[in-house]
Order: structure tokens, then sequence, then C-alpha cells
């Protein structure tokens, strides 16, 4: 895609992409009179016979899937899909009408931003338009964005990017600031690739790079998740995970035998435990939708909708420390299951945290220490697994939850068994030994109450995946079940009364 000459599609033609076909109804009425402004009403009269449309944005409904959906697409053809005081007006109303018949709102903005012919009063709308979203979003509606390229100025600062997801074109120029604008005011050149949707993802910023091809497809999955009603609760849970009948698992596994095997590369991580155990998935990840040490994604599983978000084993050749982006995506996360009214589920498989200069200059234990508060704080419901490796502030920032699933083989430890070592014997000899003593096991944590239910491996998950994955999918879909049985009043004192008694033997 080009960075300054707008998106190559026309509104009519990316909702065609979109929505299944014929079924675009629109909402639009024709704008007010003329604008006294001859040079304006000029401006304005080739923009509408050059492009067909009667203002710089589209509005109506359509099906995706069969499902229904509000939709507001931008125009860049249309004075480079600005902002006028009629355009605000037609979003708000399609904003508000989506509210009012509960909705889901897709908004595709492409635009340089508010319309310099009318000043302030265009400007000003930017409040109009996000009240408007604002509303939306508190009577629990799903609003998503997809911001095409370019998205630049007030909409980008406001209604573009205040969808609970929010998607972006490849290689779209999105920012407050104009390049030009930019180096007139401040005298040197942006740097090309600040302004990159690309570079927002990678900064947590946007959740997803996806081409207009592909859009209907992640519209569809997201909108199967967040419309899923979820299935009835089951009954009780178990306070052990059984083994498959005629199978017995070790009764405690050796805590460094568990470390040895929780760093095998060839080992489950949170993308291949989502992959094979939900019924419906979107993964919300940095560009290609790989590599990062966080996974956020929603899913469906055990028949609920939720939201995940999970620390990624490393590979050798992909190796990317936790760091204090990835805890501001996680507190965002948390946000977004709290506003979407869905369970959260937290995901801890961790090598430890980034350890830097430009670590602590990021602020990465007052991260951690948000994150803390954030999840004790959470009104929706919180299940946490703890999946392999555990170490330091980093796994432990995921932890505060409702219930703590564990695999067999999983541990938490303030530092890897290496690390203890070395400041208890000054070397790294006598790892095995700390690891045994310090109680770091999963059957070990289950004694003194922070997991509730040890999913057991046999011997180990990287040697049968598909069955210790079957096995964690269903302990989830169960322990879920138990967390939706339960009123918010009731489980949000039983987790403070969790956390208060932590570390005691039970």
């Amino acid at each position: 895609m080009g960075t300054g000459t707008g998106t190559s599609l026309t509104a009519h033609q990316l909702i065609g992409l979109l929505v299944d076909p014929g079924s675009f109804q629109g909402w639009d009425e024709p704008p007010a009179g003329p604008p006294a402004d001859p040079g304006y009403r000029a401006s304005l009269d080739r923009a509408r016979e050059r492009t067909g449309l009667d203002e710089a944005v589209l509005t109506g409904l359509g099906l995706i899937d069969g499902r229904p959906v509000a939709l507001v697409a931008s125009e860049f053809g249309f004075l480079g899909g600005s902002i006028g005081v009629a355009t605000a007006e037609r979003i708000t109303r399609a904003v508000e009408r989506a509210t009012a018949e509960r909705l889901p709102l897709l908004a595709l903005p492409v635009s340089g931003g508010t319309r310099m012919q009318e000043g302030s009063a265009a400007f000003l709308c930017m409040l109009r338009i996000t009240a408007a979203v604002q509303a939306h979003r508190a009577a629990g509606l799903p609003y998503l964005t997809y911001l095409r390229n370019p998205t630049m100025g007030g909409v980008f600062a406001s209604w573009g990017t205040l969808g609970q997801l929010v998607f972006a074109e490849p290689g779209a120029r999105l920012g407050f600031l104009g390049p030009r604008v930019y180096e007139e005011l401040r005298g040197v050149e942006l740097p090309a690739d600040v302004q990159r949707a690309e570079t927002l993802a990678e900064r947590g910023l946007v959740d997803a790079v996806v081409p207009p091809q592909e859009l209907r497809e992640l519209l569809r999955r997201t909108l199967a998740v967040l419309g899923t009603t979820p299935s009835p609760s089951t009954g009780d849970l178990r306070d052990t995970a059984t083994a498959p009948a005629g199978e017995e698992p070790a009764e405690h596994p050796d805590a460094w035998d568990s470390v040895r095997r929780s760093r095998r590369p060839d080992r489950p991580g949170t993308r291949e435990l989502l992959r094979r155990t939900a019924e419906e998935l979107v993964l919300l990840d940095a560009p290609g939708g790989r590599g990062g040490a966080l996974v956020r994604a929603l899913a469906v599983l055990g028949g609920r909708p939720v939201l995940v978000v999970g620390q990624q084993r490393q590979s050798p050749e992909h190796e990317r420390p936790f760091t204090a982006a990835d805890l501001r995506a996680v507190r965002r996360t948390a946000r977004l299951a709290e506003q979407l009214g869905l369970p959260l589920v937290t995901v801890v498989d961790t090598a430890g945290a980034e350890l830097s200069a430009q670590a602590e200059l990021d602020g990465i234990a007052v991260e951690i220490a948000h994150c803390l508060t954030t999840l004790l704080a959470l009104r929706t419901p919180v299940l946490a697994v703890l999946l392999g490796q555990g170490s330091g502030g980093g796994a432990l920032a995921l932890l505060p939850a409702d219930r703590v699933l564990a695999a067999g083989h999983a541990w938490l430890a303030p530092l890897p068994p290496e690390g203890a070592s070395a400041i208890v014997h000054r070397d790294g000899a006598h790892a095995a030994e700390l690891a045994r003593a310090q109680g770091i096991g999963a059957h070990h944590l289950a004694e003194v109450g922070l997991v509730d239910e040890v999913v057991p491996e046999l011997p180990d998950a990287a040697e049968e995946p598909e069955a210790f994955c079957a096995r964690m999918g269903a302990a989830l879909g169960t322990a879920l079940d138990v967390l939706a049985a339960t009123g918010e009043a009731e489980r949000l004192t039983a987790r403070a009364a969790r956390h208060r008694r932590l570390g005691d033997v039970r």
C-alpha cells in the first residue's frame, strides 16, 4: 500500500469485501444545506462527482457470515476522508443507532483528520463521536476498528483508536501529526517507520495487522467468539485432575526433573495449547501472528467466550524477553475483558522478565506491580494456567486469579534454580538441590494454596502434546463453568480471602 495517497480500496469496495453479498443496507440521509463559502462548496461538489458519495463516510448495516454488524466506512477520495460537522453527525447517528439496536459496530476509518475548511467546529466534533462510542462500549457492545492508510490527526486520536480491538492495514501510516506538518513545525523529517502500522503493532498499540482480503475471516471469527452463548455449567470442579483410565501419574514429580522437562523446546506452549483446545480462536499478535513473548487472543474454551493473555515459551531460534511493554499489554487485555464482560484466562510460561538497563528505564518492576493490582481488582472472572516455567516477577504478574490450574511439571520460583544457587552457594552447581528444597513444583504449590488443580503429564507434555492439551482443555472448561456459576460479590470475596492466606501450608 502507499503511504500518503490513501488506501486503494474505496468505502464501497471494502464493505463489499467484508459483508455477505447483497446484505448491506445504508443508513445515510442527505447532509444539510451547502456551505456559504463558494470555494469550499466547489470542493464538495467535485468530491461528490468524483466519488458518487455525498459525504466522506458511508454508514449502514451488513451481515458477516449471517451476523448483523453496523458499519462506518470512510472514503479517502472525498476530501481525503476528512471529518466535517456533517460527517461527524452522520458517524454519531450511526453509532447511536448501533447502540440502540444492540449491534456490534465496525469502524473503517481512513482520513487525513478533521476538515480544515471548518476549523474548530469540525475538530470539536471528535468529542461528539467519542462520547457516542463511549456510550456504545459502556452498553457492553463490541466496537472494532480497522485503521486504513492513512488514518491521522483527530480521527486517529479519538474514534479511530478507541476500538476494544484495533486492527490495521499493512503499511498504513497511522499517527497524530502528518509528516509534512511535522517537518514544517519541527524543522526535521519524521522517521519513516514511526507511524507505520507494523511499528505500532510491535508496541502493543494495534492488535493485528491484516490485509483487507483477510479481514472478513478475522471479523467472522471475532464476532463468533463475542456472539457465543455460554454452555450451561457442568458442576463442581475437582480438587485434582485425574489421569486417563488405567494410567496413574507420579504422585510428586521430582522438582529438578520438572524444571528440565519444562524447558524442552518441543513442549507445547500457549499458542499450541490454544490451537488444540479452542473451538474458536482469534490471535491478536504482532505481524505474522508469531514470534513474540506474549500471546493475546479471543477464544471460545469449553463453550465459553474468553480473553486470553499468556506468555509464549521462547525457542533458541527466537528469544525475546518478557518486557515492560508486554506487561502493559497484559493490563490492557485485562481491562478489555472487564469492558466486554468476559472471563480472563492468563497463561504463565516464562524463563523470566527482561533484565537490562533499558528494562529498568522502562519501569518493568512498576509494570509488574500494576499488573498485580489490576488483576486483583478485576471484576470479571480470572483463571490462571501455570503451563511450564514460572520464573520471577514476570510469572507472578499473571498469577492473581480466582482459580489456578497447573501442568504436572510446571513450577514457580523467585529465580531459576541456577540463579538461586548462585545467590546461596555462589555458583550454579546446587541448582537441583535448591529446586527440591524450595517447594517450587506444582504439587507443592497446591499445598500452599496457589494451585487448585494439577493436570497430569504422562510422562510429560512434550511426549503426549495432543492428550495433554485435551486434558488441560477439559480442566479449563470445567473451571470456567464453576467461575460462571459464582456470583460476582461471592467471587470477589473469595478472591480476597484466597490471596490473604496464600503461602499457608494446607
